[in-house]
């Protein structure tokens, strides 16, 4: 769903910690009947239960009633409770944000229900929304029991939002936690739940439990380039470190993709591109990509979809997806160069090879606050 009013309005933390999965976009019964009367179940907090089906297998936890508060990445967080279940700990997080900063950002970027398409903005001004959003952040949440680090099974989240119009309603589980947890409704609040494991597979005597919060690294847009052939530079510095670096050009070739890489009778996909082998001095850690600012070409379609289960087409494609399956689509590092430390950066796709010069953005990844680690027992 292309939806930028739904995505950065209503977008929720994203939980990267210890192979935990993130259960997003869930679907609830209103969004089917927005008419239908809701009735919040009895508050009880299962091991493989969320905040859309509470309930669970075994017995409910056991709530352990902490009320911690602390400051943290430009927030207030509010711990209310953890629930000791058979096989995990539960924790849930509150991340409080003004309503006057949620106004600030929706005005800035003029985000209404009827400017909700992604199709409005740059893939630029996505990664800006997303770094502006109050209710949005990445965390690396650690918790040590008694010492030991627990490790994190899994996680789900709720966004309350006090900005929204009257037309576009909050989440009733979102609701619900609030009043649960006696949350002042005059602000937005993030709320998620996560789940650590016990150590050892058994519940142990809690003697002490403390909590290490972490941000993820988000990636921060650069400036913009073009360069005509090898031996071309560009200088540039780090948003935060000021380290000043020189990107030297070593290759530029268009290259071609066979169209059986695209396993689609349906649409005929772009395949042409341009690799830019390059280096960077001083050598960076990885925290600094190239990426190309064009889109890809829009797939044509050749034949009519055989039936409604057809999938749908694919325009979000990188050249190095299809090559290699990677999950950063546009750098990687070239071991088998006779040249140390040389990268390669992979245009976008396209139905005929680009004849102008290619416009490249820098792209960085940024860790904005400084872990910090709070004792809850």
């Amino acid at each position: 769903m292309n939806r930028i009013f739904q995505k950065f309005l209503q977008s929720g933390i994203n939980l990267f910690s210890m192979g935990a999965k993130c259960r997003e976009d869930n679907t609830h019964d209103m969004d089917m009947n927005p008419d239908a009367e809701t009735t919040n179940p009895e508050w009880k907090v299962y091991f493989d239960g969320n905040f859309w089906e509470p309930s669970g297998k075994g017995h409910a936890g056991t709530e352990i009633r902490l009320d911690r508060q602390f400051e943290w990445a430009g927030h207030h967080w509010i711990i209310p409770s953890a629930y000791s279940c058979n096989k995990e700990l539960i924790l849930d997080f509150c991340m409080c944000t003004p309503a006057e900063d949620i106004r600030k950002f929706m005005k800035k970027w003029d985000l209404t229900p009827e400017n909700d398409s992604c199709l409005n903005f740059t893939q630029e001004q996505q990664l800006q929304i997303d770094l502006d959003n109050p209710l949005c952040l990445d965390i690396i949440p650690c918790l040590k029991l008694n010492g030991t680090t627990m490790q994190a099974s899994h996680s789900c989240s709720v966004v309350f939002n006090p900005c929204l119009p009257d037309e576009i309603n909050n989440e009733p589980e979102a609701k619900w936690v609030l009043k649960h947890y006696e949350l002042d409704t005059s602000y937005g609040w993030m709320i998620f739940r996560v789940a650590f494991l016990w150590p050892d597979k058994r519940r142990p005597a809690i003697k002490s439990l403390s909590l290490t919060m972490e941000q993820q690294p988000f990636r921060m847009p650069g400036p913009h380039f073009k360069i005509h052939s090898p031996g071309d530079q560009f200088a540039f510095s780090h948003p935060i470190s000021e380290t000043k670096y020189t990107l030297t050009v070593q290759k530029l070739e268009q290259q071609t993709l066979s169209q059986n890489r695209m396993d689609s009778d349906r649409w005929l996909y772009p395949t042409h591109f341009t690799t830019m082998s390059y280096t960077l001095s001083p050598e960076p850690d990885n925290d600094i990509s190239i990426h190309d600012c064009a889109d890809n070409d829009k797939p044509l379609e050749v034949a009519p979809a055989t039936d409604s289960f057809s999938p749908e087409v694919q325009t979000d494609l990188a050249c190095i997806d299809i090559i290699g399956g990677a999950d950063e689509p546009t750098i990687i590092l070239c071991g088998n160069n006779n040249q140390a430390n040389l990268h390669v950066a992979y245009s976008t796709l396209h139905f005929k090879p680009v004849s102008d010069d290619i416009e490249w953005r820098i792209e960085f990844n940024i860790i904005r606050f400084s872990k910090k680690t709070f004792l809850l027992i």
